[in-house]
C-alpha cells in the first residue's frame, strides 16, 4: 500500500461553529488521522484496489458497491487546536528600591497608579510612575543624549510640561521643566531626576502586592511592591512544537468559566524553562504567550481563573470536502475516493490538503459538490 503526506496549508480565524475540543485532542489528530486513512485502505482493497495497475491517473472501476456513502461538500476547514489557560493580570513586574530611605508611603494591594503618580513614597520623597518601555538605569541630567531621554520628555509632555524639545537631547530647557515638576511634587529643585525617582512601565499599573512596611528601611535591590497590568489577560504555556500558533498579533477565541467566549489576540510571546517534573527529569522548553481580551466587561467579576484558548493554525475557505474515512490508498499511490453514479461506482485519484474536525479538503478532475462518494461501514 503506498503512503502520502498530509499537507497542512497556513490560514486565519478560528469559527464559532466548529465541534468542542478539549484540551489534548488537537495533539492526536495526526495519529487518528493516519488510523483512518489506514480503514479506508482496507475497505479499498476489499472494493479490489489491490489488483489496479500503476497506469495514468485518471478514473478507475470499482469492483463492487461501497457499503456506504457521503457527500461531496464544500465549506470553510479551519485547524484549530484548544489549549488550557489561565484568566488574570499578566505577569508580575517588581519595584526594587535604588536609593537608601525609609518607607513612608505604600499604596494598597490593588489599587491602580497612573503616570505622574506615586508609586511608593520613601523619606517622604515621591518614587514616580512613568510610561515606557525602557527600564530606568542613569541619572538624567543636562548633557545626556537617547532612548530614555525622549522617553522622559514625552512624559513631561503628556504631563503639561512645555518649552523644550522632544527628542534625545537632555537639554537646559528639558532641566527648567524637569525643575518644575520637581516644585510641583515637593521635590528639591535640581533639574537631575536621579536614578531610582522614576519607574518606567508600559501603561498605567494595578498594584498586585505590597512587599514592605511604612517605617521600614529600603535601599538598593530591596523588593517594595509587584504591579501588573490593569485590564484582564490570558497566559497560555504551549509546547515549543506548537511555536507556529503562537505569533505576535494571532487572533484567538478564549472561554470564560460559564461558557461565554470573547476574542483575543495575541499580545506577547516568550520562551520559557519549565523545571523537569521528578528526580533527574529534564527541563522541558515551553512558548509562552500573553492574550489581550475584547469584551474586558464579560471578564470583570471574574478572578484567577482557568480559561480554554482555541488558536487556529491554519484555514481553507470554500473548499471541497470529504469524510477523512472516503479516503482510499491507490496501489500507483497517493489517495483517492470512490465516486457513486447511477448506481455505479468508479475511483478518483484527489489531491488532499487541509485535515480539521474528520474531513479533510479534495481536489481533483471530475470532482463537484454534491457527489456521493463510498465510505467504509
Amino acid at each position: 500500500m503506498g503512503s502520502a503526506t498530509l499537507e497542512e496549508r497556513p490560514g486565519a480565524e478560528a469559527s464559532p461553529a466548529r465541534p468542542r475540543r478539549r484540551r489534548g485532542r488537537a495533539r492526536k489528530v495526526a495519529g487518528a488521522l493516519a488510523a483512518v486513512v489506514v480503514t479506508g485502505a482496507a475497505a479499498a482493497t476489499a472494493y479490489g484496489l489491490d489488483g489496479l495497475g500503476g497506469g495514468a491517473p485518471g478514473a478507475t472501476p470499482a469492483a463492487a458497491a461501497p457499503p456506504a456513502t457521503a457527500k461531496i461538500t464544500r465549506e470553510t476547514l479551519r485547524d484549530t487546536l484548544d489549549v488550557d489557560g489561565e484568566l488574570g493580570f499578566g505577569p508580575d513586574n517588581t519595584v526594587t528600591g535604588r536609593r537608601p530611605g525609609t518607607i513612608t508611603w505604600l499604596p494598597a494591594g490593588g489599587a491602580t497608579v497612573s503616570r505622574g503618580r506615586s508609586l511608593y513614597r520613601a523619606d517622604n520623597d515621591p518614587v514616580v510612575l512613568m510610561y515606557g518601555t525602557m527600564p530606568a538605569y542613569r541619572d538624567l541630567k543636562p548633557g545626556a543624549e537617547g532612548k530614555d531621554v525622549r522617553q522622559l520628555e514625552e512624559n513631561l509632555r503628556a504631563l503639561g510640561y512645555d518649552g523644550f524639545t522632544v527628542d534625545d537631547e537632555y537639554t537646559w530647557e528639558t532641566a527648567e521643566a524637569v525643575e518644575e515638576w520637581q516644585d510641583d511634587r515637593g521635590l528639591t529643585e535640581t533639574g537631575v531626576v536621579e536614578l531610582g525617582r522614576v519607574v518606567f512601565a508600559p501603561g498605567k499599573v494595578r498594584v498586585d502586592a505590597v512587599h514592605a512596611e511604612e517605617g521600614q528601611p529600603t535601599g538598593p535591590g530591596q523588593k517594595v511592591l509587584t504591579y501588573t497590568r490593569t485590564s484582564k489577560m490570558v497566559t497560555v504555556r504551549l509546547d515549543a512544537t506548537e511555536q507556529r500558533l503562537a505569533k505576535t498579533g494571532a487572533k484567538v477565541t478564549v472561554e470564560l468559566p460559564g461558557g461565554t467566549r470573547v476574542n483575543g489576540r495575541v499580545t506577547e510571546v516568550a520562551t520559557v524553562i519549565e523545571p523537569g517534573q521528578g528526580q533527574g527529569a529534564e527541563p522541558e522548553t515551553k512558548i509562552e504567550a500573553l492574550i489581550s481580551i475584547e469584551r474586558q466587561k464579560a471578564a470583570a467579576g471574574l478572578g484567577a481563573a482557568a480559561v480554554e484558548v482555541t488558536f487556529t493554525a491554519s484555514t481553507r475557505e470554500d473548499v471541497l470536502t470529504v469524510p477523512v474515512a472516503a479516503l482510499v490508498a491507490l496501489k500507483e499511490g497517493g489517495f483517492g475516493v470512490e465516486v457513486v453514479e447511477g448506481g455505479r461506482s468508479r475511483f478518483v485519484p484527489v489531491r488532499t490538503g487541509l485535515f480539521s474536525g474528520g474531513r479533510v479538503e479534495v481536489g481533483g478532475d471530475g470532482l463537484a459538490e454534491g457527489m456521493t462518494v463510498g465510505m467504509p461501514k
